[in-house]
C-alpha cells in the first residue's frame, strides 16, 4: 500500500511514530509523511525512504492558514493516489477527513490522542469539539482511541466504520528500566543533596500541567529534605519560581528547563508527580513507570488507565493540595518498593511491542 502519515506538526512524528512507520516499511509498504515542519525532521525518516511534505497546519483550529493547509493536503492526497491515510492530532485529522470525504479510493485511520471533550471538560469544549468529532467520524474508516474513557464515548456516540482501543502509541520500556546511572554523581550535577527525597515532574510549564498544586503540597509537608524537580519550559516559569519563594521553599524547588536526560533524572528520583487537568495518555508518566517510580497523579482520563489507586501510587483530584501532600508523605514513609515493581509490570501493556502488534492487525485488514 501507499500510505500517508499526517500530523499537525513534525514533533509528533519525531517523538512517537517512527517505530510505526518503520514497521510498515518493513512490511513492504511505501510511507510518506505530511506535517508543518516546526521541529527539524528526524533524519531516520528520510533514511527510511519517506517523502516529507510540508503542510502548514496551525495548532489553533481558528487560524485561517488551516484552510490553505486543507486545500494543499487534498491536492497531495489526490495527486499521489494514496491508498490509506493515517492521521493524528485534531487539526490535521479534521483536514484529512474533510479532504477524503468523497474519495472512496482512500481509507482513513484516525488515532485520537485524547478528545478535547472529556469528563469535567469546559462546556465550550463540548459545544465546539464534540459535534465536530461526531460529524467527522462518519468519514473515518477506523477510529483508534488510546484511553478507555474516549473509547466508551466513541462506541456510544460516533459512527466510524470501526472503533478500537489501543493502549497508547507505544514506549520502548527497556531503555528506561535497563539504564545504569551513577546516582551520587548525577545528583551532584543537578545540585540535589544525596540524602534528599526527590519528587519529579516532567511537562510544559502551563496551567494544564498544574505544577503549582505540587509546589503548594510540598510546602504543606514542611520537610526540607523533600526536593521538587520540574523538567520543562513554558510561560509559567517566573510564576512558579515566585510561588516557591512566596511559600518559603525556593531552595526545595528546582526548575531545570528542557532536558535531554529525563531517563537519567528518573533514575535518581523517588516519586513522579503528575497533577495535570487534562491528558490523553501520558508518555511522560509511562516513562516514569518504566523507570520503576511510584506515581502520584491527578485522577483524570488516561491517568486512571495507568494507575490504580493504592497500587502503583495514588490518584488525587487535580486541585486537592492536601491529597497530593498526603500521598507524597505516604510514599516518603514507605519501607518497601511495591509501588515501583507494580508499575514496571503494568507499563509493559503500553510497550511498542504490544501496541505495534495491534496496529499491524489494522493494516493487514487493508492490505491490497
Amino acid at each position: 500500500m501507499k500510505i500517508l502519515y499526517v500530523t499537525t506538526i513534525s514533533n509528533t512524528v519525531n517523538a512517537f511514530l517512527i517505530p510505526h512507520i518503520k514497521l510498515l516499511i518493513e512490511q513492504g509498504h511505501q510511507v510518506d509523511v505530511a506535517f508543518n515542519i516546526v521541529q527539524e525532521v528526524n533524519p531516520e525518516l528520510t533514511n527510511l525512504g519517506c517523502t516529507v511534505h510540508n503542510i502548514e497546519f496551525q495548532r489553533s483550529p481558528l487560524n485561517r492558514v488551516n484552510y490553505s493547509a486543507y486545500k494543499n493536503l487534498k491536492r497531495l492526497i489526490n495527486s499521489e493516489k494514496y491508498d490509506l491515510v493515517h492521521t493524528h492530532t485534531p487539526v490535521a485529522s479534521a483536514c484529512v477527513r474533510l479532504a477524503c470525504r468523497n474519495n472512496r479510493n482512500v481509507k482513513v485511520v484516525y488515532t485520537a490522542h485524547g478528545f478535547h471533550f472529556y469528563s469535567g471538560a469546559p462546556l465550550i469544549n463540548w459545544g465546539i469539539y464534540y459535534p465536530i468529532e461526531r460529524w467527522l467520524s462518519r468519514n473515518t474508516d477506523v477510529l483508534i482511541t488510546i484511553n478507555k474513557e474516549d473509547y466508551e464515548r466513541a462506541k456510544k456516540s460516533f459512527k466510524a466504520g470501526k472503533i478500537m482501543y489501543i493502549p497508547g502509541v507505544g514506549l520502548d520500556t527497556n531503555k528506561y528500566c535497563s539504564i545504569a546511572v551513577d546516582r551520587e554523581k548525577k545528583r551532584k550535577d543537578l545540585e540535589i543533596p544525596e540524602e534528599a527525597f526527590v519528587v519529579l515532574s516532567v511537562g510544559e510549564l502551563n496551567k494544564n500541567k498544574n505544577h503549582e498544586t505540587v509546589i503548594k503540597a510540598i510546602a504543606k509537608l514542611d520537610n526540607p529534605n523533600i526536593v521538587y524537580v520540574i523538567c520543562g519550559r513554558g510561560e509559567l516559569d517566573s510564576y512558579l519560581r515566585e510561588l516557591s519563594i512566596k511559600l518559603g521553599i525556593s531552595n526545595q524547588v528546582k526548575l531545570l528547563g528542557f532536558r535531554n536526560d529525563i531517563k537519567e533524572i528518573c533514575q535518581v528520583s523517588d516519586v513522579f508527580a503528575f497533577p495535570s487537568y487534562r491528558e490523553g495518555l501520558s508518555v511522560a508518566m509511562m516513562e516514569a513507570m518504566a523507570s520503576g517510580l511510584p506515581i502520584v497523579c491527578s485522577d483524570i482520563r488516561g491517568n486512571n488507565d495507568l494507575i490504580e489507586d493504592g497500587k502503583g501510587g495514588y490518584l488525587v483530584k487535580p486541585d486537592d493540595i492536601n491529597g497530593f501532600s498526603n500521598a507524597i508523605k505516604k510514599i516518603f514513609k514507605a519501607e518497601d518498593l511495591r509501588y515501583g515493581s507494580i508499575n514496571l509490570k503494568e507499563v509493559k501493556k503500553y510497550s511498542y511491542e504490544s501496541v505495534i502488534k495491534q496496529i499491524k492487525k489494522i493494516y493487514e485488514s487493508y492490505t491490497l
